[in-house]
């Protein structure tokens, strides 16, 4: 049998759900065709034949979680392994050489025998420096495959019945552990008063986008990467706003690309584009990778003021709450004026508290202005 095992799918994905098969054993299948749908931390890809061939039989059934390198289809034919890189995500062509006596590991340091469990090289390595013993193991891999989160599980002492986490949310739960682990956040709060903006102009996205931009103009201090690790900040020639979207799925952050440089229409019709391909999980992954700057536009569900969470390398994110109608002081009487509240998180490793406050001021000023 030839076997075609699960390809490099790119942007260091090294797992993938499988959402849902398009042949079957005894099909006869065409080069490129379609073989099966995965579904990564970033989007759903599909996985064509590399090469024309009848399926002998195909590894795993929807919902489970398949490791590169692990197999996904044989062809009937003599024996040859088959490795290859997804071709629409535009990455290099590649071999994928792991040979199934590489996922054998011997029960208790024993030699290969009856006793014998499957396990990926990566919970292989996480299972001795965690000193989990992989005999009797039960793996949630394809074929019962040991996975690193099987020994991140055994791992704790209490057993666990919940439901293991995947895909998008799976990333998410990394991400924020790693943030809350490196991360000295500081939350600066001001609120932007909206009753210069037009009658029925009213278009918070766009104008949170031309207002971040300006800000990042006036303090570039808080759009650079910092390197907690080398002490070091890398300042960006460009403002590349990275979008919170919240999905059934999970949080999704697409990128806006290089704000400075778009009007509002072409501001409006990026974010159009970006939210409906990220609901239809058709996003490349290029387009969730890059942000300089983040915003959290959680007023849309609910919500004033927050603390959102940077991820590094990134050193500030902007949340934006809901737009009330409130009470204001104008010209020495009361008023009823639209009110949007701002908050700010910075990592204060990386940023003082005066470049915080003169960020925020030029966003907020912009935000009052009339147009």
């Amino acid at each position: 049998m030839k076997q075609f095992k699960l390809p490099d799918l790119g942007e260091g994905l090294q797992e993938a759900e499988i959402v849902e098969w398009h042949v079957k054993a005894g099909d006869s299948v065409e080069l490129d065709q379609l073989l099966v749908s995965v579904e990564t931390a970033k989007a759903i890809v599909e996985v064509p034949s590399p090469r024309a061939g009848v399926i002998g039989r195909c590894f795993g059934e929807a919902g489970d979680l398949l490791h590169v390198g692990e197999p996904l289809v044989e062809f009937e034919g003599e024996a040859e392994d088959s490795g290859t890189v997804v071709g629409n995500l535009g990455q290099a062509s590649g071999q994928s050489d792991l040979a199934a006596d590489d996922f054998i590991i011997g029960a208790a340091g024993s030699s290969r025998d009856a006793w014998a469990v499957r396990a990926s090289p990566q919970a292989r390595k996480l299972a001795e420096r965690m000193g989990v013993a992989l005999d009797g193991l039960p793996g949630s891999g394809s074929g019962g495959l040991i996975t690193d989160a099987d020994v991140q599980r055994a791992a704790v002492a209490k057993p666990t019945t919940g439901e293991a986490l995947r895909s998008v949310r799976r990333t998410m739960a990394k991400n924020m552990a790693r943030a809350h682990a490196e991360v000295v956040p500081v939350t600066i709060v001001e609120d932007a008063d909206l009753h210069r903006w037009p009658d029925g102009a009213r278009d918070p996205m766009v104008r949170l986008a031309r207002a971040i931009a300006r800000a990042c103009q006036a303090e570039p201090a808080l759009n650079v990467a910092f390197d907690g690790a080398r002490l070091s900040v890398t300042r960006h020639q460009h403002i590349d706003l990275g979008v919170a979207v919240d999905t059934p799925d999970g949080l999704f952050v697409p990128v806006l690309r290089d704000l400075a440089n778009r009007d509002a229409e072409d501001l409006r019709q990026g974010l159009a584009r970006l939210r409906a391909d990220v609901l239809n999980r058709s996003i490349p992954p290029r387009e969730l990778m890059g942000a300089t700057i983040t915003l959290s536009n959680y007023g849309t569900l609910f919500g004033r003021y927050a603390s959102p969470v940077i991820v590094p390398p990134q050193v500030a994110i902007i949340g934006a709450g809901v737009i009330r109608d409130q009470v204001v002081a104008w010209d020495g009487q009361p008023a009823i004026h639209p009110v949007l509240p701002v908050s700010l998180t910075v990592d204060h490793r990386a940023v003082t508290g005066g470049e915080a406050a003169r960020f925020l001021k030029v966003l907020v000023e912009d935000l009052q202005a009339a147009d």
